[in-house]
Formats: C-alpha cells, sequence, structure tokens
C-alpha cells in the first residue's frame, strides 16, 4: 500500500479525534483527509475491507474498553500454552530468540545486519535482519529516514550495518502479506534485560484482535506491581507490529502512547479487529 495511503487515513483518524464530539458526517471527515466522499469509501475498503463508517464506530469511547473484557478469555487460552511459547501474527508462527549475555555485552559486535525501508498498510518501515532473525522493526517518518536509522544504530551500536533493501524485501513482504498455508516461521532476535524478554513474550500471546491493559501484561508474567516496568518495557520494544505492543492499552480504554503516534495505534488495532472478523 503507498505511504500516501496510509498518510490520509492517519489523517483522518486525526481528524475524528479532534472532532469526535461533535460527531462529524464522513464528507467532513473524508474533507479533513483531502478526499472526496467517494474516493474515501474506495480508500477505506481497499485498506482494511470495510466502510468508514464501520471503523469509526470502532473508535468511538467505550470500544477499547469492552474489546479489554473481551479479550480476557483469549488471553487466559493463551495463558495455557504457556508464555514462553511461540505467538502467531495471521498465518506466521513468530519465536523470540534473546541474545547471550556475552553478545549482550558487546551490543552485536562482529554481527551483520543488512536494513531496508519498505511499505506497509501502517506506512513506511525499517525492517532490519540477521542470519538469526528480525533484529529491528519500526514505522518512521518518509521524510526522515536517516534519523530513524540512527535508533536502529544505537540498539545495535557494535554491529556492522549495511543498507540492502532487496535482502529484507522478501521478509517485508512476509511480514504484511503472510502466506495462507499457515506453517511458516519467523525468528526475531532482540536483546533486553531477562524482565523486558519476559514482557515480550506476554505480549507475544495477544492474539490479533485482541488487547490487554499493562496491569494484565504484568499479572500475568508474575509481577503484579510491576505496572510501571511493563509499560517502559512495552516502549522499548525493538520490533513493532511483529512484538504487538499496540495491543497494550490503558485500564481506562484509553488507547495510550505509541512510539509510531496514537494514530497508527489506533489504525493497527481497528485493522487488526476486522481482519479478524473477515
Amino acid at each position: 500500500m503507498p505511504a500516501t495511503d496510509y498518510a490520509r487515513i492517519e489523517r483522518a483518524i486525526h481528524f475524528i479525534e479532534a472532532n469526535v464530539r461533535r460527531r462529524p458526517s464522513l464528507d467532513e471527515i473524508a474533507a479533513g483527509a483531502g478526499l472526496s466522499s467517494f474516493h474515501f469509501q474506495r480508500l477505506f475498503r481497499r485498506w482494511a475491507g470495510i466502510s468508514p463508517k464501520r471503523f469509526i464506530q470502532y473508535l468511538t469511547a467505550g470500544q477499547a474498553e469492552r474489546a479489554l473484557r473481551a479479550s480476557a478469555s483469549l488471553l487466559d487460552a493463551a495463558d495455557e500454552a504457556g508464555l514462553s511459547g511461540p505467538g502467531r501474527l495471521h498465518d506466521l508462527i513468530v519465536a523470540i530468540h534473546a541474545v547471550t549475555p556475552g553478545e549482550l555485552k558487546h551490543f552485536g559486535a562482529g554481527l551483520t545486519i543488512r536494513y531496508g525501508v519498505h511499505s506497509s498498510p501502517f506506512g513506511d518501515c525499517l525492517l532490519a535482519v540477521t542470519k538469526r532473525g528480525v533484529c529491528w522493526l519500526s514505522f518512521i517518518d518518509p521524510r526522515d529516514h536517516d534519523g530513524d536509522v540512527s535508533g536502529l544504530r544505537d540498539y545495535w551500536r557494535g554491529a556492522t550495518l549495511q543498507e540492502q533493501p532487496e535482502a529484507t524485501r522478501p521478509v517485508a513482504g512476509r511480514i504484511f502479506r503472510p502466506p495462507e498455508n499457515g506453517g511458516s516461521r519467523l525468528d526475531l532476535y532482540v536483546h533486553g534485560t531477562n524482565f523486558q524478554i519476559k514482557v515480550w513474550e506476554a505480549l507475544l500471546m495477544i492474539p490479533p484482535g485482541a488487547v490487554a491493559s499493562y496491569q494484565e501484561i504484568a499479572r500475568r508474567i508474575g509481577e503484579p506491581k510491576a505496572t510501571r516496568a511493563v509499560g517502559t518495557a512495552v516502549g522499548q520494544n525493538p520490533v513493532s507490529y511483529l512484538i504487538p505492543c499496540h495491543r497494550v492499552i490503558r485500564k481506562s480504554g484509553a488507547f495510550g502512547h505509541y512510539g509510531g503516534g496514537v494514530a497508527r495505534k489506533q489504525a493497527l488495532l481497528g485493522w487488526e479487529a476486522f481482519q479478524v472478523r473477515r
């Protein structure tokens, strides 16, 4: 999906948020996104497979809180499978592999990382891979690719980085256009504290279309008083989307912060919810 298409989706979400109390009409929202109502309808159906009206209903007050309640049984089922097990992203089986303590000490020294920028249903993303798996994914500002690469360099500051989009393009295709045979596996290669890894593994167990609160994640990793630390670990996730930090919202039902912006978080959650229903 062209980045310009997602930019219009995000602009519409911002417009809805800014005018939610007066319930703007579809024509107004379309104009806020810089489109006619006809083209706005087509854009939404191409992006999410639903009408803008249905998607807007998902963003209304109280919907996220209802989603928290509805997700409880799904999370209980995930608990039975074990938090250390792999998670699922549509047809991909996603598993985390953490660096060893010795590798962590040198922040990837001797490691070669290939990276590239690719389009996605949620705007451009920076994707980086090693022979051991995906080691970075972030949604980026199309006007500042260099600034976004600096985050990757800092996280893997001992590694050798090579810009090779031809090497990362097939992986991006698997992530955002996964196969339908259900047997494909995607490995993630990350570094973090033991606590961070536990939190990220817990995030993998939140199914697509479901959400959890920070308090719920803390409880499920056996640290019920560590809600604030869980929030910090969620914010330090180096592999957005694949480790689904966007599926964690506040207990009140507020969407909360997101490194890629709150509008993108809303887009991710709404898109996933309707994909699951389809």
